[in-house]
């Protein structure tokens, strides 16, 4: 990362120097590749009162430049307040580049892995199913009804308002209940 300091209208004390020094340190917590910042020290005057102007210029790789601009009455204060403005526009960077990451591999195993285990333990479930007894059943109806599904039972309403279970034995034949 090269750093450049300009003073305009004003001198760079070595003080000065250290102070932009420790701020653009700061920046390179946030492991952006950042290629250069430029730190542009001036002073102005508004109204019969100087003013310190601290402008940030951060090149980063493959993204747009940063430019930060802040004056102050106090010198040291106005490169605070840039340096915090510009610590802010960077987290603001990496946490979109953090949180919009693209899933690797490994993540979508471990998530397959999950989904399989979730499935397993759903298998041994018992679910209540409501019963459909709406009308009265023949016998010989419900018996061709099981024949034509896999059902290992029929539960069912006979003419006489009866509930009967059909279900197929082990030995192939059928038992009524």
């Amino acid at each position: 990362m090269n750093t450049s300091m300009t003073g305009r209208n004003i001198e760079l004390t070595d003080a000065i120097k250290e102070h932009i020094a420790a701020s653009v340190e700061t920046l390179k917590k946030f492991n952006l590749d950042i290629i250069s910042v430029n730190v542009i020290v001036s002073t102005q005057s508004k109204k019969g009162k100087d003013h310190s102007v601290v402008e940030y210029v951060i090149n980063l790789a493959h993204k747009n430049t940063i430019v930060i601009k802040q004056s102050d009455e106090d010198l040291y204060v106005a490169i605070d307040l840039a340096a915090s403005r510009a610590q802010k526009a960077m987290r603001r960077l990496h946490d979109k580049e953090s949180d919009h990451h693209k899933v690797g591999l490994n993540e979508i195993k471990a998530e397959a892995v999950s989904v399989k285990e979730a499935v397993e333990e759903m298998e041994d479930e018992i679910i209540p199913v409501e019963l459909d007894l709406y009308k009265p059943r023949e016998v010989e109806d419900v018996l061709n009804d099981l024949k034509e599904s896999g059902k290992m039972f029929e539960i069912f309403a006979d003419n006489e308002q009866k509930t009967r279970v059909l279900y197929k034995r082990n030995d192939g034949k059928f038992g009524l209940y």
